[in-house]
């Protein structure tokens, strides 16, 4: 008979999202993996597969965290033009810019490996697929609410929104000071809706 889990699985995970968007799917070993999460390496593997099976459930646990994210951010706003800027300008993060020099796990993981795992290609396309659709639905949104022009396309709008947000993901990542990429993010948004 098997041996229950002595481990709380959520807070495992946690530590090794923590280790891998930290250090990359490429700079992290097994045995940082064993550290932060307190499991001997067979315990590991056991509950999680090899390293490439944990780093997927990691990412699709992020993804759909981030998914969820945008969806509730759209939903709770006012105006759904506020959920769009604010879409926009979510890249800089706090006032140190530490969030915006860390950039986003999924950004990060394209980057690194999307051209040579087509598992991770897929995920990036299913996530970013899900994210210009629920925009595209915000942008719809904003037009009834006349904060966006009629004769814009929601779907590229949405796309445009995309591509702004993450290549502000893209600058914060290069050390820009935080002001400035406020100060960028927030012009991106002027210009892809428009007051």
């Amino acid at each position: 008979m098997a041996r229950p889990r002595q481990f709380d699985e959520d807070a495992v995970l946690h530590a090794v999202c923590e280790q891998f968007w930290d250090a990359g799917y490429a700079g992290t070993s097994l045995q940082d993996l064993m550290r932060v999460s307190g499991l001997g390496k067979g315990s590991l593997y056991a509950a999680f597969g090899d390293k490439h099976e944990l780093f997927l459930r990691v990412l699709r646990r992020y993804t759909d965290a981030v998914d969820r994210g945008v969806r509730l951010s759209v939903e709770e706003a006012p105006r759904a033009v506020e959920a769009l800027r604010s879409f926009v300008v979510s890249p800089v993060g706090d006032p140190d810019g530490a969030a915006a020099r860390r950039g986003c796990l999924l950004a990060n993981t394209t980057t690194e490996l999307a051209a040579t795992d087509p598992v991770v290609a897929e995920e990036a396309r299913r996530t970013y697929a899900g994210i210009t659709q629920v925009l595209a639905q915000a942008v719809a949104r904003a037009q009834e609410e006349g904060d966006v022009p009629a004769s814009a396309d929601p779907e590229e709008t949405a796309r445009a929104l995309l591509a702004a947000q993450q290549g502000v993901t893209y600058l914060g990542r290069t050390g820009m000071d935080v002001r400035t990429l406020e100060a960028t993010a927030r012009s991106l948004a002027d210009r892809l809706l428009p007051v």
